[in-house]
């Protein structure tokens, strides 16, 4: 039987084990993955695109599981009162194709992306950051925030966005918290002495959210807004100025910022900087950029930590999604249901 995990069950472990906690599990979860990355049979996501927005499906496997996600990205979908991101996932044992656990992951990707986020800095920035420029507040500046805060370091957080409920939502939710929240007229004034700036708008454009004047010896960029072809936030000027590093390539050179890049211009996958053949960062000066566009083997480590976190703590409940007849060869048995009341003839 499979462990089936919906939004009340995320909700919970999230209140049982604590976001902080979670995320530092994520981020070692996601350690794991990318120091064993030859081990993973991966392809680029599939997606199909619609005017209004895209449906995806990202899968991955190694020797002992598979993995998957189904997730939407439709920006315009706040206004009909729905999320902008929607997903749910599974995970599967490869020795026998079963699956192990269904879950929801409209919650999770939020916490995988700002863990990945985190894990990349570690990766690239310098140590010494204390200051986050966060452009765009909708629903994922929350969770970046935390996640830089307590897994990071990252004391002040300046923040904008174009719309002024958003910037008001952000301020609410993290009142109380310990981070130093200064909230911007503009996106210059929000770059202001920031160590790293954060990208994670939501418009499906090619956008110059930060150009070549946000260029300063030293910044660390965390490009997350930017994730499907067309779609960008960096002027793409300036990229030539910043050492890049990707999570998969052959899928950020659909999707990332670096589409808009010769496709002979190297770039540096994340794995390669974690296993230390290829580092990214050798001065205080370097500026760099972390293009992310998400990746399966986020999805895979997330999936994996939860499923861990679920079978101890007993969270969510057994689903009989698979037929189990008594006869794995007799599959036809399992129509003799047992009869069910006939319906009553309405009077």
């Amino acid at each position: 039987m499979a462990l089936l995990l919906e939004k009340h069950d995320i909700q919970a472990i999230v209140a049982e084990v604590g976001l902080a906690e979670l995320m530092d599990r994520v981020i070692d979860h996601l350690a794991e993955d990318f120091g064993r990355w030859e081990g993973f049979d991966k392809s680029p996501r599939t997606a199909n695109h619609y005017p209004h927005g895209v449906i995806e499906l990202m899968p991955i496997s190694n020797e002992d599981w598979y993995s998957f996600k189904y997730v939407t990205g439709h920006p315009r979908n706040p206004l009909d009162g729905k999320l902008t991101v929607a997903a749910f996932g599974a995970l599967a044992e490869a020795s026998s194709g079963y699956p192990v656990m269904v879950s929801e992951m409209t919650l999770l990707t939020a916490i995988r992306t700002a863990a990945t986020s985190v894990f990349a800095a570690r990766l690239l920035a310098r140590p010494d950051s204390r200051t986050m420029a966060l452009i765009g507040t909708g629903c994922q500046a929350e969770f970046q925030s935390y996640a830089f805060h307590h897994s990071f370091g990252i004391d002040t957080v300046r923040f904008y966005d174009v719309d002024p409920d958003a910037c008001r939502k952000f301020a609410r939710n993290m009142a109380g918290h310990p981070l130093r929240l200064v909230r911007c007229d503009s996106i210059d004034e929000a770059c202001e002495g920031a160590d790293i700036v954060s990208t994670v708008t939501a418009d499906k454009a090619n956008r110059t959210v930060v150009g070549r004047k946000h260029l300063i010896p030293g910044r660390h960029f965390n490009g997350v807004g930017g994730d499907c072809p067309g779609k960008t936030e960096l002027a793409s000027d300036m990229l030539a100025d910043l050492k890049i590093a990707v999570e998969y390539e052959p899928q950020s050179r659909i999707e990332g910022e670096i589409q808009a890049l010769p496709a002979d211009t190297p770039v540096t996958e994340l794995w390669q900087v974690l296993n230390g053949t290829a580092p990214v960062r050798t001065s205080d000066e370097d500026m760099t950029l972390f293009d992310s566009v998400g990746f399966a083997i986020e999805d895979f480590s997330v999936l994996r930590c939860i499923y861990g976190i679920a079978n101890d703590g007993d969270f969510g409940r057994r689903s009989t999604l698979v037929f189990a007849p008594d006869d794995p060869k007799d599959l036809y048995s399992e129509l003799a249901v047992p009869a069910l009341p006939k319906r009553v003839a309405a009077m």
